[in-house]
């Protein structure tokens, strides 16, 4: 019998397909954490939106109020996310962001267009926490060992593409008639959508969601459609049955886990888990990325005294090294491992910050040169790491029984601090200077440790390892760092035994 199909595809063909679906979500993300930049001085813009002209606390709030609609959507995931499923929730999230875009753009001068610009990030932003929360779950739940590592990190990385892409129509677009400005690169956003939503409504479910919801021939169909096996193939049974296994070792009993189960230790660790990936998206935003992302025109105006059409350009100039070095972890991320590229990228942050500050203090044009090639390093050695990393590791860590609600609330974490970040970085780079890399330094700094003593590997990992590496540690007493060093990489025949020997499935 041959393999199923979805689409027309079954095997690697299918997978791919699931892979550039899910890609094209965070390339939408990644273009809307760019668009603003370019535009939120632009005086076009500041003609409609009159209290945003030359106030950095309206800037900030305009650019930061989308983070808001971002954890209202994780926090829908949060509630109803095991319910609603990966495939559903990934449609609803892209139809949600059409709405918001089309709101923004029909804003007019005059009536109340600020209030309705700012609805329409909101609601854009419910939509984006929603994808955000899901779309790497659903890339993990589908995806081979050998290969989770790679297509998540080239999620994450390609969020630096479409970042890239946004300051560029930002720029050319800052050359047409005032509307174009900035209502065209806020409507381009639409393609991205509609490539989201259209195709999903044709390609699979998680094998992995339709087990924890006792639908066990769809699974089937499913994992025989994702891997090219025949549908009654052993290949098939032993995946579907480690996986069913993965569920009743994390205690699955409900189709919908409860809130509850994400604060218990023991064997499962859910808990620490659930912390480890939520440390690792605040770590993200306390590293000042969106310092840069968002406003590197502002800093280039602000900190080094450029005009607004030198600062965009060179923007984009920093958007592409920042496109160029996200693809180094798709060589690394298996090779090096998710721990040496947490602490080489903590490391390259925290002196591209002190580089940056130590810089601007003699406030010379000389001396920022030396500050633009921080930014520079900064934003090279974010995208190799730091950038894709907290994506991948919550979506890989916690058990399938809490999988989704932990990915929910480390993705809450990201959209909070985010919002902080963005909307206190003009108001520091006004009031303090360069103070305010002084204060990102710090904060890298501190990063060592925490990944140095806490952070265990997982790469080359299946996701039924990863649960034995926590039980180990649980039962032996042991760091979890060390555990994951100890344990010997498994076949599929070898996990059922290791489940047994630390007591997750009798």
């Amino acid at each position: 019998m041959a393999p199923p199909k979805f689409m027309g595809l079954t095997g690697s063909s299918l997978s791919l397909a699931v892979s550039t679906v899910a890609t094209t979500g965070f390339l939408l993300f990644g273009y809307d954490q760019g668009v603003m930049s370019g535009i939120i001085t632009a005086s076009d813009f500041n003609n409609v939106f009159e209290a945003t002209r030359d106030s950095s606390p309206m800037q900030g709030t305009i650019t930061a109020i989308y983070e808001i609609g971002c954890l209202i959507g994780a926090i829908f995931i949060l509630a109803v996310g095991d319910g609603l499923g990966r495939r559903k929730a990934i449609i609803l999230g892209g139809f949600i962001m059409l709405i918001g875009v089309i709101i923004q753009v029909a804003c007019v001068a005059g009536a109340t267009p600020l209030a309705q610009f700012i609805v329409g990030r909101v609601i854009m932003g419910v939509g984006n926490g929603i994808n955000t929360s899901t779309i790497p779950i659903y890339q993990a739940e589908c995806s081979k060992t050998s290969n989770r590592g790679l297509l998540i990190c080239i999620e994450g990385g390609i969020i630096a593409f479409g970042t890239l892409i946004a300051y560029w129509i930002d720029y050319g677009a800052s050359y047409g008639p005032p509307d174009l400005t900035w209502r065209f690169p806020i409507a381009f956003q639409v393609v991205f959508a509609l490539f989201i939503c259209i195709p999903m409504c044709f390609l699979p479910e998680s094998p992995r969601w339709l087990l924890s919801q006792d639908r066990i021939a769809e699974a089937d169909e499913v994992i025989s459609a994702l891997r090219g096996y025949d549908i009654d193939s052993k290949e098939t049974v032993l995946e579907r049955d480690l996986i069913i296994d993965s569920l009743l070792a994390s205690g699955a009993g409900a189709k919908s886990t409860p809130i509850r189960a994400l604060f218990t230790g023991g064997k499962t660790q859910h808990f620490r888990r659930m912390m480890l990936g939520s440390s690792a998206q605040l770590m993200q935003q306390l590293g000042g990325c969106n310092a840069v992302i968002y406003f590197c025109p502002l800093l280039f105006q602000n900190s080094l005294n450029m005009t607004h059409n030198m600062a965009m350009l060179l923007g984009g100039v920093v958007m592409v090294v920042y496109a160029f070095f996200a693809c180094f972890s798709w060589f690394t991320i298996e090779r090096v491992g998710r721990r040496r590229l947490f602490l080489y990228g903590t490391l390259g942050q925290t002196l591209s910050m002190v580089l940056i500050f130590a810089c601007l203090i003699p406030d010379t044009p000389a001396a920022a040169k030396g500050a633009t090639v921080g930014l520079f390093t900064y934003i090279a050695a974010f995208g190799a790491t730091w950038l894709p990393l907290p994506w991948l590791y919550p979506a890989e860590l916690s058990p399938i029984k809490t999988r989704a609600k932990a990915n929910a609330i480390s993705t809450c974490t990201n959209w909070m601090f985010n919002f902080f970040v963005v909307m206190i970085v003009p108001i520091m780079i006004t009031n303090i200077g360069w103070g305010t890399y002084i204060f990102f330094a710090v904060m890298n700094a501190l990063f060592l440790p925490i990944i140095w003593f806490l952070y265990p590997e997982t790469a080359r990992r299946s996701l039924e390892e990863i649960d034995i590496i926590f039980a180990k540690g649980f039962s032996e007493n042991i760091s979890y760092v060390k555990a994951a060093d100890q344990l010997p990489h498994l076949k599929l025949e070898e996990m059922e035994e290791y489940s047994v020997r630390y007591g997750l499935v009798d």
